[in-house]
């Protein structure tokens, strides 16, 4: 999971030690655009795979596969459905997206899932757009991330569009100027005399990777 090194990187950076405390979850993500029968894109599955401390945390809390098996039963997945759904007013779910210049309007999550694999929680959840766009007249651009970087996200998990003529792909986020940008705000943070473990800089943009649907004109 490519998130886990941002800590061991931001240590070689030289970097101060504030920063090795963020982030403190890992999420892997991919994205399923789905299109209706006049070929927009009316909504979009996203899929959540947390790290394995993580996952192993909150299984334990929630009191799920004791036999620590890796295999939850029918109930216990029912019962892990939705954990990480019951967003707060305001929270947009970590996902950003814009098409044509325009942001997309995206509703709460729907159809949730949740199942255990290979030690980490992988969840499912559906964003309807309340506009649908049409990405033949231009791309579709996602940017998953926490602004707050208490959670690292990695585009990593494969996208992937059913419409034909339609392409998605994770173009990665830019190292070197994510963590010199993360290195400045730190610097003007503790200049500033603030307690960057008690306010930590809004770096999480720096480290999103973004998403891009691309789709050839029809016909």
């Amino acid at each position: 999971m490519r998130g886990a090194g941002i800590i061991l990187a931001a240590g070689v950076a030289g970097l101060a030690a504030p920063a090795a405390a963020h982030p403190h979850i890992f999420i892997d993500t991919g994205v399923e655009f789905l299109f209706d029968d006049a070929g927009k894109l009316a909504a979009l599955r996203v899929v959540w795979a947390y790290d394995e401390l993580y996952s192993l945390l909150i299984l334990e809390d929630m009191g799920l596969d004791d036999d620590y098996d890796g295999v939850l039963t029918e109930a216990e997945r029912a019962a892990l459905s939705g954990f990480d759904m019951a967003w707060v007013e305001g929270y947009d779910g970590d996902l950003r997206g814009t098409a044509g210049g325009q942001d997309l309007a995206l509703s709460g999550p729907l159809d949730w899932t949740a199942d255990v694999r290979d030690g980490r929680i992988v969840t499912t959840h559906v964003r309807a757009l309340e506009t649908r766009v049409d990405p033949r007249a231009a791309p579709v651009f996602l940017r998953p991330y926490d602004p707050t970087f208490y959670t690292a996200y990695s585009a990593t998990l494969a996208n992937t569009a059913s419409a034909a003529g339609c392409t998605a792909e994770t173009v990665p986020f830019d190292e070197d100027a994510a963590y010199a940008g993360l290195e400045q705000a730190l610097a003007e943070a503790e200049a500033g005399g603030m307690d960057v473990e008690m306010d930590y800089p809004a770096v999480g943009a720096l480290f999103a990777d973004e998403i891009r649907l691309t789709c050839g004109p029809t016909g």
